[in-house]
């Protein structure tokens, strides 16, 4: 029994070591038997002068009432007893309250768990209406940080290219490259036919014909062009001119193939001007992606004037985040002016580095596209029809250029008796540098051009010939052979 007496005094000294240790407002104020006792005379002090004041008004209200005071006076004196006893009431704590701070002074004020669910029902209001897009309560650590409506109407404005898309996907078309691949197996080389995806430009149109930009590289060796429109409609297409340095092509569909519902359908695409880029600005890319189709990709401008070389050429280009992939070069790179600013290269940028995708600035090609545009339109002939010079050559590369100062273009090694090329008065030394307008850089070049000559027809080409140690420039007519001769 004196354990179990014991243990239940040390329980009750535990308890109140914690509740002192948890409220020792309350502790240091209401279990102290003295301060008890003061507050204990304070209040019946007051007490007995409310009572006392209570009788002298209610003397008061009987000798105003009188014998004919009614119904109204008595409830008048009843709301003025009330009143005086609010004031007294109110009097007496304050007094208590006084006397309390006199004796023990100032303490800290402790929040009543009532007061503390009201603080946080304001809070919880406060947060309810923050989270419904109310600005008066956003928080945030400087005023700059605050996003305020007009921001975030400008930001979705920025992203939102419906309207750029709307107005610019009918100037691009898609382009599938028919080609003859060849192909080499024990010793054993065979020919099949593959394709190749693109995508290109509408920018502009003559009398006879609807022209496109597009890569070199998209069009290059093609057996056939195929062009899809916005709507759905398909065209044969065909080279115009090529630049394989800077990889740009303009090539034509013949008007006449053209319905009218298609040529309503269809936009010229406004070219821009690539020189006012700024780095951070949005860019949008239409392309072919994957041969899919016509698909939308956005970003921003990355860097301008990026320099890069590329199979031993530098180019200048623009770098941008938007996906670039397989299938999108030769296509669009917009501002939100739906300007062209870039025409997209996939075979630049490649699948290697994600985020990285590059076109050639618009502004540095447009001279360039224009003298494209002029030139003759080229239609392959029919197979075992094609022209031929009638020459041997090898290629004069860069590096052999560099080295024996030597112009860059096909050396003619050999020139085959009773040929064009014998009867134009070409020479064994000679070197080809353009048949037609078209530059020739290698004799793949030369047997590429061929393919849309037919024989007997005359071309002109341009040699580099050697005089007293100096490479002087020469333009002869040429009579295109047979093959078999």
């Amino acid at each position: 029994m004196e354990e179990q007496r014991q243990q239940n005094q040390n329980n009750n000294q535990n308890q109140n070591a914690a509740y002192s240790y948890y409220q020792p407002q309350y502790y240091s104020v209401y279990n102290n038997p003295e301060n008890e006792r003061l507050m204990q005379e304070l209040r019946e002090k007051k007490e007995k002068e409310l009572r006392k004041q209570e009788k002298k008004e209610q003397k008061k209200a009987k000798k105003a009432a009188g014998k004919n005071g009614g119904f109204m006076k008595r409830l008048g004196t009843l709301v003025l007893s009330a009143i005086v006893f609010g004031v007294v009431a109110g009097g007496t704590m304050y007094g208590i309250n006084y006397a309390g701070i006199k004796l023990f002074g100032e303490k800290e004020t402790v929040k009543s768990e009532a007061q503390a669910d009201v603080d946080l029902d304001k809070i919880e209001d406060i947060l309810d209406e923050s989270n419904s897009g109310k600005p008066e309560h956003i928080i945030s650590s400087t005023s700059d940080s605050v996003v305020n409506e007009a921001d975030m109407e400008e930001y979705s404005n920025i992203y939102d290219v419906r309207g750029v898309v709307k107005r610019c996907m009918p100037s691009v078309v898609t382009i599938v490259n028919t080609y003859t691949a060849e192909y080499s197996y024990w010793g054993q080389s065979y020919e099949q036919e593959e394709q190749s995806s693109g995508t290109g430009i509408i920018i502009g149109q003559s009398d006879t014909e609807l022209l496109l930009v597009s890569n070199h590289h998209v069009v290059a060796d093609a057996d056939e062009l195929i062009i899809t429109f916005i709507d759905g409609t398909t065209a044969e297409a065909h080279i115009k001119g090529s630049d394989a340095d800077m990889d740009i092509a303009v090539i034509a569909i013949s008007l006449n193939t053209l319905t009218q519902e298609t040529m309503e359908a269809i936009a010229i695409a406004v070219l821009g001007d690539s020189d006012a880029l700024e780095v951070g600005e949005p860019a949008i890319a239409i392309g072919n992606a994957l041969g899919y189709g016509q698909s939308v990709t956005t970003g921003v401008i990355s860097a301008v004037n990026r320099e890069l070389e590329i199979e031993g050429v530098m180019h200048t280009l623009v770098q941008t985040d938007a996906a670039i992939n397989p299938g999108n070069s030769g296509g669009a790179l917009l501002n939100l002016n739906g300007e062209v600013v870039g025409i997209n290269s996939n075979k630049i940028g490649g699948t290697t580095i994600e985020g990285m995708g590059y076109a050639i600035p618009i502004s540095l090609v447009k001279e360039l596209i224009e003298e494209l545009s002029l030139k003759e339109t080229l239609i392959k002939v029919e197979e075992g029809k094609e022209g031929y010079l009638g020459i041997y050559g090898q290629n004069v590369t860069d590096d052999v250029s560099s080295m024996y100062e030597i112009p860059i273009g096909v050396y003619i090694s050999q020139v085959i008796e009773d040929s064009g090329a014998e009867d134009a008065g070409l020479r064994r030394g000679d070197i080809i540098v353009k048949l037609n307008d078209t530059t020739i850089k290698s004799m793949d070049d030369l047997t590429g051009i061929l393919q849309y000559y037919e024989a007997g027809t005359t071309v002109q080409i341009t040699i580099q010939r050697k005089k007293a140690g100096i490479y002087q420039e020469k333009v002869v007519d040429l009579v295109l052979g047979k093959r078999s001769e």
